[in-house]
Formats: structure tokens, sequence, C-alpha cells
């Protein structure tokens, strides 16, 4: 089945501290504002403004060791699931019911998403 996908922005999971400060830290050193500081109301996420070529940036509070991830947002979650599994990736951990965290065969984990806006942003990839 056909389905779109392509780079939707970067995550920076942070293990320790306040997101408020991480957030503020990150929007600064990027030059790009908070946009929403709890978004969800968990104090686990902090969405910064729109990235170059609009991306999407966000600050997380996470269990794990800080790191950057990626994220790939997509129009069917489980043909693009499968697509990179053909690729060499493998699946981690289902989060809500609603995405993936992935490793790549290099050792890098990224998330699959849905997609947020099909509209706007750089022009999906189609895979058959």
């Amino acid at each position: 089945m056909a389905h779109r996908s392509r780079l939707a922005g970067f995550i920076i999971d942070c293990q320790d501290g306040s997101l408020t400060d991480h957030a503020t830290f990150w929007s600064q050193a990027l030059g790009l504002a908070v946009a929403d500081a709890d978004e969800g109301g968990e104090d686990r996420y902090a969405v910064l403004q729109e990235g170059p070529g609009g991306l999407h940036i966000e600050v997380q509070k996470v269990e794990h060791p800080s790191r950057v991830h990626l994220d790939i947002e997509t129009d069917d979650i489980a043909a693009e699931v499968a697509r990179l599994e053909a690729l060499g990736a493998r699946r981690v951990q289902q989060v809500r019911e609603r995405w993936w965290v992935m490793e790549a065969p290099t050792g890098h984990r990224f998330c699959v998403v849905p997609m947020r806006e099909t509209e706007t942003g750089t022009p999906p990839n189609r895979w058959e």
C-alpha cells in the first residue's frame, strides 16, 4: 500500500533537571522561541518554534541517558515501520499505541510518528 513519510524534526532528550531550564537553554542556543513550554500539561514536552525548513523541534524529559533523536513522520505508521524494518531497522517499543521507537542498523534510535501537517513543510516521499 502506498504511503508517505519525511523527516519531521528532532527531539532533544533530557534525563535530569528542569524541563523549563532545558527548553530555555535550547531556545536560546538555537535562536528559536519556546512555542509551548508544557505541551500536554505533563511537564514532559516543551515545543520550540518551527525550525529551519519547517522542522519540528522539542525538548523532552526522559528516563534514558540524554541524547538527540530524529522523528520520521508518516501517514501510515504500520507501512513505514515495515519499510524501515526491510531496510534493517528494528522495533524497540511502541509508545501510547501512537508511535514506534526504532533502532537503525547503526544503533541510532529514532521514532516513527503520525504526520502532523500534510500540506506544509517539505513534500513527503511517496513509497509504493
